[in-house]
C-alpha cells in the first residue's frame, strides 16, 4: 500500500516582516517614574542639589506636563518672560503670551523643576528654575528637543544649567534611535550661545542661514538651531559611512 501524500501545492513561504519599533512612542508612553529609571538613570540622590556658594538646599523633580498644576506652569511661564522676554520682544516673531502658554502644555513635554527646599527655612519654596524636554521627530530625525532652560539669578553660574543639559543628553543616549539633542537659541543671547558651545553644541544643518536679497541686502535670522549628537550613536554612524 502506498500513500499518495498531500496533493495540495504550497507556494513560496512568505516571511513575516518585523514591525518597526517606535522608540519615541514608547518613551512618551512611560510614566514619570519609568522615564527617570529607564532614560534619565540618575544617581540615587539626584533630587537633592546644594548651592555651591550659599549652601542652600534645592530639590529636583521630573514631571510630565499633565501632572503640573496651573500655578506651577504659570510660575514657569513667568520665569521665561523674566529671563527671555526681552529677546522675544526684540525678535521678528515677537512675544505672544497665549501661544507660549499653549506651547508649554504640549503633550509629551517633561519638566525638571528646581525648587528651594522647605526644610532649609526658605521663605520662598517655589520654583526657582526648570528645564522642559520632549522626545520627538525633527526634520525626519528622532531627537530629544530641549524646549526651555531657565534659572533664577541665584542659580545662574552654579553649573546647575550644565547638569540639566547633561540630563537631556543622557536621556537622548538611552532612547534607542535618538541621535541628537536639539534646541533653539536667540542670536542675541550671546551668553547662552557660549554656554551651549562649551557643552558641545554646534549649528544644526536645519538652522536658518543668511539670505541675500536681490538688492544685495543680507537678511539674518534672529535665532539659531543647535544640536549635539549622542556619543555612542555618533561613533556608530561614522563607522557606517
Amino acid at each position: 500500500m502506498s500513500s499518495a501524500g498531500s496533493t495540495s501545492q504550497r507556494g513560496p513561504r512568505k516571511t513575516r516582516s518585523t514591525p518597526k519599533v517606535n522608540h519615541l512612542e514608547i518613551a512618551n508612553g512611560k510614566t514619570d517614574a519609568e522615564f527617570v529609571e529607564e532614560y534619565l538613570r540618575p544617581s540615587e540622590n539626584w533630587t537633592q542639589w546644594t548651592h555651591p556658594t550659599s549652601e542652600k538646599k534645592y530639590t529636583l523633580n521630573l514631571l510630565g506636563v499633565a501632572r503640573l498644576t496651573d500655578a506651577e506652569l504659570e510660575t514657569c511661564y513667568s520665569l521665561i518672560e523674566k529671563t527671555s522676554g526681552e529677546d522675544y520682544r526684540n525678535s521678528s516673531s515677537g512675544w505672544h503670551p497665549a501661544a507660549k502658554r499653549k506651547e508649554m502644555r504640549s503633550p509629551g513635554l517633561r519638566y525638571i523643576l528646581i525648587q528651594a527646599d522647605p526644610g532649609e527655612g526658605n521663605e520662598d519654596c517655589g520654583i526657582r528654575g526648570f528645564m522642559s524636554i520632549m522626545p520627538t521627530v525633527e526634520n525626519a530625525e528622532p531627537v530629544v528637543y530641549v524646549y526651555e532652560v531657565h534659572l533664577e539669578t541665584e542659580l545662574q553660574g552654579t553649573r546647575l544649567g550644565r547638569l540639566l543639559m547633561e540630563y537631556a543628553r543622557v536621556v537622548a543616549e538611552n532612547i534607542p534611535s535618538v541621535e541628537k539633542v536639539m534646541l533653539t537659541c536667540f542670536v542675541s543671547n550671546e551668553r547662552a550661545r557660549r554656554f551651549y558651545g562649551k557643552m558641545g553644541f554646534d549649528l544644526d544643518e536645519s538652522s536658518p542661514r543668511d539670505r541675500k536679497l536681490r538688492g544685495g541686502k543680507v537678511v539674518t535670522s534672529d535665532y539659531v538651531i543647535l544640536s549635539h549628537r549622542t556619543k555612542d550613536k555618533d561613533k556608530e554612524r561614522r563607522r557606517n559611512v
